[in-house]
C-alpha cells in the first residue's frame, strides 16, 4: 500500500473523505469556483485532491498547496451539501499539514509571519495604530498604491480610519443592569475588534446590560486563536485556545458572548481542536458549550428595553463564519426586527463570501478583490441606507469596495442606537 503524503498528526480522516459523493451541489456556492470555473478550485475538487494525497498518489507541494491555499474557508459548501460532508473538518486538518510539510518562499513566509506577529496582540496593534494615524495624516496611501507589491497594497487599503482615543480605551470589567439580572455573561473583547472597533464592544456591553445581563469582561484576556486555526497554524491556535479557556472558565457565567463571527466560530471548535488532549478535552467541551454569538443571547431573551424607531432600509450581510460555520442566520434578523421602522433587505448571492476570510484578503489579494467588488455590487443593487454585518473583517473588506456611499455598522450598534434613542454612529 502506498504511504500517505500526509504526516501522522491529525490527517484528513478517511471516513470524512468518503462522505463526498461529488454531486456538485456545492459548486454554485463556492466563491473560487464561481470566479474561475476550475474543478480543482471547488470543494469536491479539493476533496478529490485530499483523497489522492491521503492515498499517497500526489505530493503536497505544488498544485495541491496552490488549490488549498486558494480556498477561502467560507464553509458555504457545508451549508449547501445534501450529504452532510464536513468540509470544515477536512480543511482544518489539511491546512496544518501544508504549514508543517510544505516549504514556502521566503517572501511568503515573512509576510505570513508578520501577520501573526501583529494581529493577535492588542499592544502591538495599538502601536501600529499610532503609526497608522501618522500614515493617514501624511497622505501616504496614494503613494503606496503605486509602489507597494499587491499583498502590502491590499493590507494598507484595508486599514480603517484610526482614532487613538478608542484604540487605547479600555472596557469596564463589570457592567450591571438596572433591575433584575436575567443572565450573567462574559464577553470576548477580541484583538482587532477591541483596537479598531472598540465602539462595537462598548455597544455590546450596553445592549446586554439594557436587556438584563450582567457583563464580565476580563482584562487579562488575549487572542482566541481564530486566525491561526483558520490558516493552519495549529500550534498557535492551541496555545491561544488554552489561554482563552483558562481566562474564562473560572468566571461564574451562563454564556461566553462573542460579537466577532470568526472568533465565535473558532471558540465553538475548541472541542475538536483539543479533543485528543487528555488534560484539556473536557475543559474545551465545557467551554465551547457556553460560547454564544451576541445575537443568539439577545434573540433568546424577551426584549425588555424600549426601542426607538429607526426609519432605514438595511442590507444584512451574513458573515460566513456566522451563517455557514455557526449556522446562526435567523437570530441576527430576529434581533433587528425588534427595532421599529427598520426594513431588512436580503442580498443577492448572499451565500458568496465577500473575500475577507481571515487573512485571505491579504495573502490572496486578487481573488479577494474580485469578490469584494462583486459583494459591493450586490449591496448597491438593493439600494440600502446602511449595511449591517457581524464581523470586523467583513466591515473592512466590504468598506474598501463600497466606499463612503453607504454607512456600515455591526448589528449591535444599530440596536444600541435604537435603545438609547440616539442618532446612528
Amino acid at each position: 500500500m502506498t504511504e500517505s503524503s500526509f504526516d501522522a498528526h491529525h490527517p484528513p480522516a478517511r471516513d470524512l473523505l468518503d462522505d463526498c459523493v461529488h454531486c456538485g451541489f456545492c459548486l454554485p456556492t463556492c466563491p473560487t469556483y464561481q470566479l474561475w470555473g476550475e474543478e480543482m478550485d471547488s470543494p469536491r475538487g479539493r476533496i478529490y485532491l485530499m483523497d489522492l494525497a491521503e492515498r499517497g498518489e500526489i505530493e503536497l507541494q505544488g498544485a495541491f498547496t496552490e488549490h488549498i491555499d486558494a480556498c477561502l474557508g467560507c464553509m458555504a459548501c457545508v451549508t449547501s451539501c445534501p450529504s452532510g460532508v464536513q468540509y470544515d473538518r477536512l480543511l482544518e486538518a489539511t491546512r496544518p499539514q501544508i504549514e508543517r510539510n510544505v516549504p514556502r518562499t521566503r517572501s511568503d513566509r515573512l509576510f505570513r509571519n508578520g501577520i501573526f506577529a501583529l494581529f493577535p496582540y492588542r499592544r502591538r496593534l495599538r502601536a501600529a495604530a499610532v503609526l497608522g494615524l501618522a500614515y493617514q495624516k501624511l497622505g501616504l496611501a496614494r503613494l503606496a498604491e503605486r509602489v507597494l507589491p499587491p499583498r502590502l497594497r491590499a493590507t494598507q487599503a484595508l486599514m480603517p480610519p484610526v482614532r487613538l482615543r478608542t484604540a487605547f480605551a479600555t472596557l469596564p470589567r463589570r457592567v450591571r443592569p438596572d433591575g433584575e439580572v436575567r443572565r450573567r455573561v462574559a464577553m470576548l473583547s477580541g484583538c482587532v475588534q477591541d483596537v479598531f472597533f472598540h465602539e462595537v464592544n462598548e455597544a455590546t456591553q450596553r445592549v446586554l446590560a439594557a436587556e438584563g445581563c450582567e457583563v464580565l469582561t476580563p482584562r487579562e484576556q488575549g487572542c482566541c486563536g481564530a486566525l491561526g486555526l483558520h490558516a493552519g497554524r495549529e500550534e498557535h491556535a492551541v496555545v491561544h485556545a488554552k489561554r482563552t479557556i483558562e481566562t474564562f472558565e473560572r468566571l461564574p457565567v451562563d454564556d461566553v458572548v462573542v460579537n466577532v463571527a470568526g472568533c465565535g466560530s473558532s471558540m465553538k471548535e475548541y472541542v475538536h481542536l483539543l479533543a485528543d488532549d487528555p488534560d484539556w478535552a473536557e475543559r474545551a467541551r465545557a467551554f465551547s458549550a457556553k460560547v454564544r454569538d451576541v445575537s443568539e443571547v439577545l434573540a433568546a431573551l424577551e426584549p425588555r428595553a424600549p426601542r426607538h424607531p429607526v426609519e432605514a432600509r438595511v442590507a444584512y450581510h451574513d458573515a460566513c463564519h456566522l451563517g455557514h460555520a455557526q449556522g446562526v442566520r435567523d437570530e441576527p434578523r430576529t434581533v433587528l426586527c425588534t427595532i421599529p421602522g427598520l426594513e431588512i433587505a436580503d442580498l443577492p448571492e448572499a451565500e458568496l463570501c465577500c473575500g475577507s476570510a481571515g487573512i485571505y484578503n491579504m495573502v490572496q489579494p486578487e481573488p479577494a478583490a474580485e469578490l469584494g467588488e462583486r459583494k459591493a455590487r450586490n449591496i448597491r443593487s438593493v439600494s440600502p441606507d446602511l449595511l449591517v454585518t457581524a464581523n470586523p473583517g467583513c466591515l473592512l473588506q466590504i468598506g474598501r469596495y463600497l466606499g463612503d456611499d453607504i454607512r456600515m455598522l455591526h448589528p449591535v450598534q444599530l440596536l444600541d442606537a435604537s435603545i438609547r434613542g440616539e442618532r446612528l454612529p
